[in-house]
């Protein structure tokens, strides 16, 4: 009986052994899927780089609750782990891009591994950021439209990198409004706001924080149900151009005219604007291997009006 109830127990304990092997080995699957109550999320490539995607994971868990106030995916995303800078580049088709950790297209975020980004890695804080800001792109792309037609809506790319740093709380990252007055003021050709494409790689930081304060201003002074709805009339087969005049009821040159009005005249300081207020946050740090502007040694006396830079016909698409 000894010897009968040893083996009994010897395949009890094989049997759990298994088992535990089998969920050991399903957890570390590749391109195992992410079920959440936003959408579905793949990570690819997990067995190379089981650190960093546990790291994507856990930012992606944690990104689906902010994410949920623009809706939920239509389709699933994969997010593909590059080991590399250099791999993410190519993969991003963005030569030369040295301050890009991720990358965001309609159904799919390349991102490069979190263990390379610094020479100590990085942290979840700062993976979880990032991929907040990159989910918001795709996100944006699904509420707006299809599949076949998302490259097709002219989206500014004010618009959707404004729309990703506002939901990341990226605001301490970018230079502040008094930087960007400024700005405006000594380089009134270079607008950072419609013509971001042309600023985009070398005056990356000023076209973030236009990016950010501008679709900031937006939310403020229209509110986020009118946001959401730029993003359901196009949806319904308007551009970006028809969506924002049919839900915020003005064209969007006439929008950015308001809003470099009240950066170039300082409204934000309670001036000559009554504007309603933007919430208070960090001066500018610029991001990665983009310093922020230097101090001006003496405040501008705003003139009359800014320069009306606003181009004709639509806005840049992203």
């Amino acid at each position: 009986m000894r010897v009968g109830g040893t083996g009994r127990w010897a395949l009890l304990v094989a049997a759990a052994a298994l088992l535990s092997a089998c969920a050991a080995q399903k957890a570390a699957a590749p391109d195992a899927t992410l079920s959440l109550s936003g959408g579905e999320f793949i990570v690819a490539r997990a067995a190379q780089d089981p650190q960093g995607a546990l790291m994507v994971r856990i930012a992606v868990e944690r990104a689906s609750p902010r994410l949920s106030r623009w809706g939920t995916f239509h389709e699933p995303v994969t997010l593909v782990l590059h080991p590399s800078h250099a791999a993410l580049e190519r993969a991003a088709n963005r030569p030369g891009y040295d301050f890009l950790r991720a990358w965001a297209r309609y159904e799919q975020v390349e991102v490069q591994s979190p263990r390379t980004w610094t020479r100590g890695g990085a942290n979840q804080k700062q993976v979880d950021e990032l991929l907040l800001h990159e989910l918001t792109h795709s996100l944006m792309w699904q509420s707006s439209a299809t599949v076949s037609d998302w490259t097709r809506k002219g989206i500014p790319l004010w618009f959707s990198e404004g729309m990703a740093s506002y939901t990341a709380g990226q605001g301490y990252r970018v230079p502040s409004l008094e930087d960007l007055s400024r700005f405006l003021h000594d380089f009134p050709q270079e607008d950072p706001l419609a013509r971001a494409e042309a600023l985009y790689e070398t005056q990356n930081a000023t076209v973030y924080g236009a990016a950010y304060h501008a679709f900031t201003f937006l939310m403020e002074r229209y509110g986020e149900a009118r946001v959401r709805g730029i993003l359901t009339a196009m949806r319904l087969g308007q551009d970006f151009t028809g969506g924002f005049q049919t839900s915020i009821g003005l064209p969007v040159d006439a929008f950015l005219r308001d809003f470099r009005r009240y950066v170039y005249l300082r409204g934000f300081k309670g001036g000559r604007l009554t504007l309603p207020p933007l919430r208070p946050r960090l001066d500018g740090r610029g991001f990665p291997r983009n310093p922020q502007l230097p101090a001006a040694p003496t405040p501008h006396s705003p003139t009359s009006s800014p320069p009306d830079t606003t181009p004709v016909g639509t806005s840049p698409t992203s």
